[in-house]
């Protein structure tokens, strides 16, 4: 393929965003995520894919080199029903909320019917290890090359690893933020086409965590289930009301 090409398609992409307080978020639901990042594979061209949800958006706001991630990001999906409304609210509706659990749970079923190999960093240990086996029974054939615990201070012995096992896509549990940045610095230049940070999801395939039922997630109020769920959450869940205040100032008052 021709590169210059293909890096021209990826600027007209992500210069088609739905802007989001300064953050592009692609207008995609979960069939045209998928098909984007079996074409990222294809490429062979290193890149990050976000989920992003309204925290993300406001530390983007205050952190420049995490912008910078998202910014240059192959995918940016609306992971969180707050993005969904702002996007509305600011008159470029998004066609479908893509979570980042949703779409590494698709993600895995074509992993596993087109043989792509996977790798997993990041959790406590043992927990990165339990999804994976749970992950195995689940989509026979699938292949996971590679599993590293979160827990390291250096990542140079983890770096060699992926770069001898090459695999298609990395999914990343380190942390938001932490975990882009990781991916951007350190994972792309070891030439992995396709990284993904997906926060909490090891502990949810790991059977540790419990996701909301559906008719909850359907209803877009799976934040207020973790929240009554995990009390010690509040203090990140008042991002929520903060984002939104912040939307409705951009829209009202553009500029501020």
């Amino acid at each position: 393929m021709d590169g210059s090409r293909n890096a021209n398609d990826k600027e007209m992409c992500k210069a088609e965003r739905v802007p989001v307080l300064g953050v592009g978020i692609d207008n995609v639901d979960l069939a045209e995520a998928l098909g984007k990042i079996e074409e990222y594979v294809k490429n062979r061209e290193p890149g990050l894919v976000v989920t992003a949800n309204p925290e993300i958006v406001m530390l983007a706001r205050k952190a420049p080199d995490f912008k910078a991630c998202l910014d240059d990001a192959l995918l940016v999906t609306a992971d969180g029903v707050g993005i969904v409304i702002a996007a509305r609210l600011l008159g470029r509706p998004l066609k479908q909320r893509v979570t980042g659990i949703d779409l590494t749970t698709a993600l895995f079923q074509q992993a596993a019917a087109k043989k792509y190999r996977l790798y997993f960093v990041g959790a406590k240990p043992g927990i990165a290890e339990k999804a994976a086996e749970n992950i195995s029974r689940s989509y026979p054939g699938i292949q996971i090359v590679g599993i590293q615990h979160g827990y390291f201070t250096d990542d140079h012995e983890i770096i060699e690893d992926i770069i001898i096992k090459k695999p298609d896509i990395l999914l990343a549990a380190l942390g938001m933020g932490k975990q882009e940045k990781w991916i951007a610095e350190r994972v792309e230049p070891a030439g992995v086409p396709v990284s993904i940070g997906v926060g909490g999801s090891f502990d949810v395939f790991a059977g540790e965590a419990k996701r909301a039922p559906k008719w909850v997630q359907d209803a877009g109020v799976e934040w207020l289930y973790r929240l009554l769920r995990q009390p010690s959450r509040f203090w990140r869940m008042l991002q929520l009301p903060r984002f939104l205040a912040a939307v409705l100032l951009s829209r009202f008052f553009p500029g501020k």
